[in-house]
């Protein structure tokens, strides 16, 4: 009977042990499983940009998207100046064009209104989009300033190189 008793416990004793080492090994997996879910995601911004160069760098080619133009409209020149050199200066775009005397036509309170505008083209990163925003926002003189993107789809390549080079990496 101790014999029976003995091989019994030694049999309960290996398929717990086993048990258990499939256990720790499994949450180990799924341990650093999460871990590098976590790393992947909060480093994508910087490895999509990486991996955009080095496809631009070996296929000769530009990805769409990469870059982005920005509309904003100025309700005079001074500020359209004041507001485009805060952003050069802040190395948030590489150039930007401004553009005099646009007419608009909009609703406000209920009924179309003409006013004279000067319209500014803000060509930059696609990743630079919310700072740039933030920034007009901040400093704009309207309460709801117009401020559009629309993603670069195609371009001189000798144009966006150097745009990467004007406008330091996030």
């Amino acid at each position: 009977m101790t014999c029976v008793a003995s091989s019994r416990m030694e049999w309960l004793y290996q398929r717990c042990h086993k048990d258990t080492l499939f256990h720790s090994v499994l949450r180990s997996v799924l341990l650093m499983s999460c871990l590098l879910l976590v790393l992947s995601v909060s480093m994508y911004p910087g490895l999509w940009s990486i991996g955009v160069q080095l496809r631009s760098a070996f296929t000769g080619s530009y990805v769409p998207g990469h870059h982005s133009v920005l509309l904003i409209n100025s309700p005079n020149e001074q500020a359209a100046k004041d507001i485009g050199r805060a952003i050069m200066e802040r190395r948030m775009a590489a150039s930007i064009n401004i553009l005099p005397r646009t007419s608009t036509m909009y609703y406000w309170k209920g009924e179309v209104q003409d006013a004279t505008e000067i319209l500014m083209l803000v060509k930059t990163k696609t990743s630079r989009i919310e700072k740039v925003i933030d920034y007009v926002r901040s400093v704009h003189p309207y309460a709801n300033p117009e401020v559009l993107s629309f993603p670069v789809q195609d371009g001189s390549l000798a144009y966006m190189k150097w745009m990467d080079e004007a406008i330091p990496d996030d």
